[in-house]
């Protein structure tokens, strides 16, 4: 999702798709990249608009990058945001009935100690957990030296604290944050590192990619694919313990750009996506191409020299296969088509809860770090049928047709609603570069050599 121009600095918008509801928070302008790790601000304002929209299913940070946040994550803060509201609203946490029954000159003392605890609550909940338990801590020596007209009140107070700590220690935050917890200092932010990580995505897709490799990962392979030496992208084969297949993780040269390319290229894509293209200029393609690659060089040179940023050859041939890839192309699928050893890959639906899965001639079925998004498969599939001049709709919902991107060719086979249920789902056979041979034939113990 793009905010308009001269959205406010925060501004948050949910969006319905896919049957999941999203929650994007502007930070473009923002002096600093948003990180619920880094920054108890970021944390507390995402909490705060959880408390008015309790169904989200994901949070995406739109700045230069988008940082999108999962399910579980944002299921992590749901809980909290939930917990928030149940201490204000029903237990009634700061009120006087709860705090007193006949000491009222604790009342002040007690508000003050919960009030600090529901100020860190939401933007550094590990801090206020062990505030909490701090001050219980602190209940119970005080209950041994209270006169005894107080004692009741006393026990009853630490009785409330203790109610809000067990649940708070059911939160599954401070579940996977209790193995870090010896030696931590409050204020320490290094810990929600490793309860939050979300996926970097760039802003000119909408694509998902999950960059980080599984802690638990063996890496059986590593090798690089590429169509030319400036478009160059690493391919790495996982194995995590208990998984039946392997996974292949993507790292296109996309997401390994620096803050001032991800900004030249927004820029240019926001020139480029004004073009409308006429369906007469996907009768040749490849020439359609050539000619948005050339424009986009030119584009970028320009915008390069007004930024005052200075482009190597390199870079800028790299920049501009990325805007034509986002643009007229086919995103990470012509990627993928440039990796000899896949045969099959396929997208299945519903679209954005389902990893891209494919056929590697090596190591067979493999899952992948590709969450592709509703906007890029619906974009694809107008392409597709403007490439074919065949229908895709309910009333024709298969559509085959074939794809050639330079060297690349792939048979593309399509079905959509009523024979998909959940929208749009692919099927992509990658043709061989070569022809097959009988040699290759006997290499791959498909005849022995005395056939």
């Amino acid at each position: 999702m793009e905010f308009k121009e001269g959205s406010k600095l925060y501004a948050y918008e949910v969006k319905r798709q896919s049957g999941e509801d999203v929650l994007y928070i502007n930070y473009l302008g923002a002096p600093y990249v948003p990180s619920f790790a880094e920054y108890p601000e970021v944390l507390e304002r995402t909490i705060d608009v959880l408390i008015e929209n309790p169904n989200v299913s994901r949070i995406v940070l739109v700045q230069q990058k988008n940082y999108n946040y999962d399910f579980n994550e944002t299921s992590v803060l749901l809980e909290l945001a939930n917990l928030y509201v149940y201490l204000i609203k029903q237990e009634k946490i700061l009120s006087q009935e709860k705090l007193i029954l006949n000491a009222e000159h604790l009342f002040s003392k007690r508000y003050n100690e919960l009030f600090s605890f529901l100020f860190l609550l939401k933007s550094d909940p590990v801090s206020s957990f062990i505030e909490l338990k701090k001050i219980i801590l602190q209940e119970r020596i005080f209950l041994e030296k209270i006169e005894p007209v107080y004692r009741f009140d006393q026990e009853s107070y630490i009785y409330f604290l203790e109610k809000i700590f067990s649940l708070f220690g059911k939160l599954k935050l401070i579940e996977v944050a209790l193995p870090y917890l010896e030696g931590y200092i409050k204020g320490d932010r290094e810990i929600y590192n490793k309860i939050f990580k979300p996926d970097v995505i760039p802003n000119f897709t909408f694509t998902r990619l999950v960059t980080d490799l599984p802690h638990d990962a063996e890496i059986i392979d590593q090798y690089k694919i590429s169509q030319e030496d400036y478009d160059e992208s690493i391919v790495t084969i996982l194995k995590v313990k208990d998984e039946a297949k392997l996974i292949y993780h993507l790292n296109p040269p996309e997401h390994s750009l620096s803050e001032d390319l991800n900004r030249l290229l927004n820029l240019a894509r926001g020139v480029l996506i004004e073009h409308q293209p006429r369906a007469e200029e996907f009768t040749d393609p490849e020439r359609t191409r050539q000619v948005f690659f050339n424009i986009s060089k030119d584009l970028l040179r320009d915008l390069a020299q007004s930024q005052n940023t200075n482009l190597s050859y390199k870079e800028l041939n790299t920049l501009a296969t990325i805007l034509v890839r986002h643009t007229i192309g086919f995103g990470l699928i012509e990627i993928l088509l440039q990796d000899e050893k896949l045969q099959d890959i396929a997208l299945n639906a519903p679209i954005p809860l389902t990893n891209i899965f494919l056929r590697h001639q090596e190591y067979d079925e493999c899952s992948t770090n590709i969450l592709p998004s509703s906007e890029d498969v619906d974009s694809w599939a107008a392409k597709f049928r403007m490439i074919s001049g065949r229908p895709l709709d309910e009333a024709n919902p298969v559509l085959d047709t074939q794809l050639t991107i330079g060297k690349n060719r792939a048979r593309i086979a399509i079905i959509q609603r009523p024979l998909s249920p959940d929208g749009l789902a692919y099927s992509i056979r990658r043709h061989r570069d070569s022809p097959w041979t009988l040699p290759l034939f006997i290499k791959h113990k498909m005849i022995n050599p005395f056939s």
